[in-house]
């Protein structure tokens, strides 16, 4: 580093150690997150009542979470005699099974492998591609394994080949390395998960039963049930499954967060491709498994387990070795957009469009790992602000549990309705330390960022409020980071974008603070929409870029008060030097 005089002051230095930001103003009231109960009261209070002898939606709680079936079908009194209710009943349900048509009608020789293999293996094992590269040391430490081949057997059309696990039998072992882990698996699918009870209140058939053109695979004719009247399609079991062991992966390694959701969409459609169901039937399937997965992570009696199951993931297996092998998920727009679009399988927006979002009770838990740094508010408004619109068909239940978005509520706030004040320590590790909101983030509320911590805004965001830095790194990892609002630095900033970063408003660092610049490209440059007041240091690497233009504008703004106190720069080229204008800083020729 080499430390440059300045050649212009502009006015008397200013001294900014009492400074403070412009106070934050709250958006949204509170109770936008308040919950609602359901027929059936709080899901995540009742889902015990899950049992075969509750045929009611009043009195099970999956039956009643499941109901806005009933805006499209009337279940008859036998599996073959139930009736669309209505217009809207009859266009929703036949797209459905046009779906259906399509996605079996055009399937390929590698997803009628996958869609079989998904059928035949345990859930909790196929749940472990989620992991990508710590896949393979999953199995290894927890003894996870599988009997079926990883090919259809020649006779699988005439002979049905059932899971029979590693060599003690189970798919993992709960005395192993990550029994913990495991163990809260096989918990999160407790013996309050089945689907079987709103199978025989809904009596919707399954596809094929539907369509002669929904072409059922050939290699999972043996896997159906001999009578139709158990044999329902509406919920999905395996994505009810499928969902449970993914989110309580998700729980204990939220490093892989949302691969483990992408992975469960992934077993929920390939149900649709084998022709065993339709996207209503893996819809319901995913609503039912967010709300058990959420009732059992936050049952007190699990309370110790999932501490014990996150310790082994952070302990253990993220310690690890780490496989060369390809990560399946490693595309995050691409799965993002994938999930998003299986949340709702393009099925007809029939409801109304204007209801606000709700957020269901003990929802926040699913997030507690992916962001420990919030509070259980925190979570909720993050579920809120990332949550989708109103009149999807399936969605709309009372509690709002379909129309939560767990894969962008992964990638933090979606809107700051409400002030965020943020603090994260190094000294936890994890996401505590290093964290990136990837959203574009709306709203009124403003950011507060506390603690030694390093978080990262890659959105293009546009929220009105006010940045205030007092603690840690705030990274802008695109051009409109800092939304349409005034920023306050009294710890660091620092960038990571191929070209400028815009501050809408006013700009304002005092003496503890550190404002940080890489440039790679004239366009490289920081513009402050209004007036900036400097003290502290300013860093400016031109590693990449070491022959700038002279004259190259650094940072602009309508006006300067004040200097830095120090600038500092890497990578220069000799004969070049920085210089502060009236209303900027530029680089001169010495």
């Amino acid at each position: 580093m080499k430390l440059v005089n300045l050649l212009k002051k502009v006015g008397s230095v200013v001294t900014l150690l009492a400074l403070t930001a412009a106070p934050c103003q709250a958006a949204a009231d509170a109770s936008a997150i308040a919950p609602v109960p359901g027929s059936y009261g709080y899901f995540v209070d009742v889902y015990k009542t899950n049992e075969m002898g509750n045929q009611s939606p009043e009195s099970n709680a999956v039956i009643g979470l499941l109901s806005q079936f009933l805006t499209l079908w009337q279940p008859g009194d036998s599996w073959d005699n139930g009736m669309f209710t209505g217009e809207t009943g009859a266009l929703v349900l036949n797209k459905n099974i046009e779906i259906c048509e399509e996605l079996t009608g055009s399937r390929t020789s590698e997803q009628e492998l996958a869609a079989y293999l998904t059928d035949r293996r345990n859930e909790n094992y196929t749940a472990l591609d989620g992991l990508g590269p710590y896949t393979r040391s999953f199995k290894e430490l927890a003894n996870a394994a599988t009997s079926l081949p990883g090919a259809i057997p020649a006779d699988a059309a005439t002979i049905k080949y059932s899971e029979q696990g590693g060599e003690n039998g189970t798919w993992a072992d709960t005395d192993s390395a990550l029994g913990n882990i495991a163990l809260l698996i096989n918990t999160v699918r407790g013996p309050h998960t089945s689907g079987i009870p709103a199978k025989i209140y809904y009596q919707y058939m399954r596809p094929f039963r539907w369509s002669a053109k929904v072409k059922l695979m050939s290699s999972l004719i043996p896997c159906l049930a001999d009578n139709p009247m158990t044999d329902g399609g509406f919920p999905s079991g395996h994505t009810n499954a499928g969902y449970l062991a993914s989110l309580a992966l998700a729980y204990a390694i939220p490093e892989r967060f949302q691969e483990c959701l992408a992975n469960a969409s992934e077993i929920g459609n390939y149900r649709i491709v084998a022709g065993m169901h339709s996207p209503a039937d893996v819809i319901g399937g995913r609503i039912m498994a967010t709300a058990l997965a959420a009732a059992s992570l936050n049952d007190p009696e699990n309370a110790a387990l999932k501490a014990e199951a996150r310790s082994e993931a952070m302990n253990v297996l993220l310690t690890g070795n780490v496989s060369a092998d390809a990560d399946p998920y490693a595309d995050h727009d691409r799965y993002k957009q994938l999930y998003e679009q299986r949340l709702t399988y393009g099925l007809p927006q029939t409801g109304d469009t204007t209801k606000p979002m709700v957020v269901p009770k003990g929802a926040e838990v699913l997030l507690e790992t992916r962001f420990p740094y919030l509070s259980a508010t925190q979570r909720r408004w993050v579920l809120y602000s990332t949550g989708l619109r109103s009149g999807y068909a399936l969605l709309d239940d009372t509690e709002g549990w379909g129309r939560l978005n767990l894969y962008a509520a992964g990638d933090g706030y979606g809107a700051f309705d409400r002030d965020v004040s943020v603090t994260m320590e190094s000294a936890k590790g994890g996401f505590s330390a290093y964290d990136e909101w990837k959203n574009d983030i709306s709203g009124e509320g403003c950011l507060s960022k506390r603690g030694s911590g390093t978080l990262v805004l890659s959105g293009e965001n546009s929220y009105t409020g006010g940045v205030s830095v007092n603690g840690g790194i705030l990274t802008a990892a695109s051009a409109r980071a800092f939304g349409y609002s005034s920023v306050y630095n009294s710890a660091i900033i620092t960038e990571n974008t191929n070209g400028p970063v815009v501050i809408s408003g006013s700009f304002t660092q005092s003496q503890q603070g550190t404002l940080s610049l890489d440039i790679s490209s004239p366009e490289d440059t920081l513009q402050i929409g209004r007036e900036a007041k400097l003290a502290g240091v300013l860093k400016l690497d031109f590693t990449d870029f070491p022959s700038p233009d002279a004259g190259m504008e650094i940072l602009t703004a309508s006006r300067l008060e004040g200097s830095f106190n120090t600038i500092e720069t890497a990578g220069l080229a000799e004969g070049l030097d920085i210089a502060i204008t009236d209303t900027g800083i530029i680089v001169v020729t010495k």
